[in-house]
């Protein structure tokens, strides 16, 4: 249930009686006013003098402008198709490496670099291949080349688009097979067509300016998109239900997160017109492939052009693969000449970056962090992240984040409390649920910027004891609607606050409402009107349901009024049980939020 700032008037039943101590804004790429602890983390970069250049190990072939701005710098070791033994012998040798997607980058490689290994570049957007946990216990960085590759995924799009539909590879292997069947591949039209575009990022909005040239009308969906940029090309970003239910065609352009795997399932194909037609050089994951299957039998699809798959290469016998109505190619997306010899530049200057001492933009680990700051902060990291992710998901499809403010509430002065960690934590938390991306402390503020939000902190200076780092985290994001009206707080953001209790996060107010539950596993937050029976209720449902509740917790504005209950559940429920707690006649909104 979304909702409008305006159509509420909650008020807050416990100010808090504190005083400002400053009000410091960040834009993402600006250097933090505050002063900086003298506990600084331990450098995880050498810098190399003139007469001792660094190795590179190019595992996997790169193009020859990225091979010569390496070997501008560094010493480089072409050495390609090595076994995983040959190449733990090599690392220790090699201060940087370079891959593609065919080596495996294993624990084993960085514990027998024996602390050399500084820099691994990924030649690509994925990192499946390498281990981040054993990268960053190793004090190495790993960088990859995330934007060279996107316009050549947007012209294979359109390529599989078009082909499809003109059944080009299948007229082909007609005519080779010494058959004249012009009758049977009879095409379509994409002209005065809907394509509904699955994730307007990057490659979806080349594919929107492509599509728009071809005359065809330009729909798409992605809750996080902002609208104004939509607009500017022509694009109006609609809701995942109407995309599905006016297209004539779909292009999937989202990344493989939990909530997109298998987004298009049995469920939601029997929502799609008769006849749809899907193109996907995103992810395989992203489409349940037997349900495809069984919607491409039933004419609900009527065909599919694939360059991705779950497992790939798929099986010889797949039944998809073998479908006569399908297109497939091998995972080509980023196959161009052009785009080949993008990627070698932009992973070249990311290692020869990392390797002087830069902090890269690209990076997709985070640096290493002195114990006892890492111990310290442990918890509240934890909590900053968590807040991002609740806050992202009570957000209405369509507003798009554009303005978020943190506030720490603590004792410490502000040269004594670093807070770089955790505002990277929240961003962290408000960009990864609705994105491929991988954010830490090295790319935090390059990611927000880059999606233009902007993120402002503010301290509260507390009276008391300093021992702990900070009393509560709060986050809001403005000019938003949301899920949640009851997440609108007086001024008219969406507002999460926590704090850590015995080491573990709590979530102790949304919007305006006191709560206290526990940030483990997932959460249910009803609004209700405040009457004897809704725990037990509300309690039943799940129980029936064999979902254990972890916490429950109820604030209010006063008694028999409104009131926002938060459920702590170690457990998914079902879209049924959800459906009914929904129609509890007390409830009055209620929203599922996954940690």
């Amino acid at each position: 249930m979304a909702a409008s700032p305006s159509s509420l008037s909650l008020r807050n039943s416990s100010p808090l009686s504190l005083s400002w101590k400053t009000n410091t804004h960040f834009s993402p790429l600006s250097r933090s006013t505050v002063s900086l602890p003298s506990r600084r983390p331990n450098p995880i970069f050498i810098v190399f003098s003139m007469d001792a250049k660094p190795t590179v190990l190019v595992a996997e072939k790169l193009g020859e402008a990225g091979l010569d701005l390496l070997k501008g710098f560094a010493n480089v070791d072409c050495s390609y198709n090595l076994s995983p033994e040959e190449l733990c012998t090599k690392i220790s040798l090699c201060d940087a490496l370079i891959v593609r997607s065919g080596t495996k980058v294993s624990r084993e490689v960085f514990e027998s670099s024996g602390g050399r290994l500084k820099v691994v570049g990924r030649a690509g957007v994925g990192i499946d291949n390498v281990d981040l946990a054993a990268a960053t216990e190793h004090g190495c960085l790993v960088v990859n080349a995330p934007t060279a590759n996107t316009v050549a995924a947007a012209e294979h799009g359109i390529a599989l688009l078009t082909a499809m539909a003109r059944n080009v590879a299948q007229a082909d292997a007609s005519i080779k097979a010494g058959k004249w069947q012009r009758n049977k591949y009879v095409g379509v039209s994409l002209v005065g067509k809907t394509l509904a575009i699955m994730g307007f990022g990057k490659v979806g909005t080349e594919v929107a300016r492509r599509a728009k040239g071809l005359g065809m009308h330009v729909i798409a969906h992605d809750p996080y998109a902002p609208a104004d940029r939509a607009r500017a090309i022509g694009v109006e970003l609609v809701s995942f239900d109407e995309a599905l239910a006016t297209a004539d065609f779909i292009s999937l352009h989202m990344p493989l997160t939990p909530s997109t795997s298998k987004i298009l399932n049995d469920e939601n194909f029997a929502k799609m017109k008769k006849g749809v037609r899907i193109v996907n050089v995103a992810r395989g994951g992203v489409i349940d492939e037997d349900a495809l299957v069984k919607a491409l039998d039933a004419g609900i699809v009527a065909q599919a052009a694939l360059d991705v798959f779950t497992v790939e290469p798929p099986p010889k016998d797949s039944r998809l693969v073998q479908h006569e109505n399908v297109t497939v190619t091998p995972h080509l997306g980023a196959s161009t000449m052009e785009a080949q010899e993008g990627v070698a530049i932009e992973i070249a200057e990311a290692v020869v970056g990392a390797l002087k001492g830069e902090l890269a933009a690209t990076a997709v680990n985070a640096p290493m962090v002195p114990a006892e700051v890492l111990t310290e902060l442990k918890p509240y990291v934890v909590l900053a992240e968590k807040l991002g992710r609740l806050a992202v998901q009570l957000v209405a499809g369509g507003s798009g984040v554009k303005s978020v403010k943190v506030t720490y509430a603590s004792a410490r002065a502000p040269d004594d409390l670093d807070t770089r960690l955790l505002r990277a934590m929240i961003t962290k938390g408000i960009i990864e649920p609705i994105s491929s991306v991988f954010v830490n402390l090295v790319n935090a503020d390059f990611t927000a910027k880059q999606r233009g939000i902007r993120i402002s902190e503010e301290r509260i200076l507390l009276d008391g004891s300093p021992e702990s780092p900070l009393e509560f985290i709060q986050v809001q994001i403005a000019n938003v609607e949301s899920k949640f009206a009851s997440a609108i707080s007086d001024s008219g953001e969406i507002k999460v606050e926590g704090r850590v209790k015995d080491g573990v996060p709590h979530l102790t107010k949304v919007g305006s409402f006191e709560v206290d539950v526990s940030l483990e596993g997932s959460i249910i937050l009803c609004r209700q009107v405040d009457q004897p029976g809704m725990i037990g209720t509300v309690g039943s449902i799940l129980g029936e349901e064999n979902v254990n509740v972890s916490f429950m917790s109820v604030g209010r504005i006063a008694p028999r009024k409104q009131a926002v209950m938060a459920i702590g559940v170690d457990e998914q429920p079902s879209k049924e049980s959800l459906k009914r707690i929904g129609e509890v006649p007390a409830v009055e909104e209620f929203v599922y939020l996954k940690l």
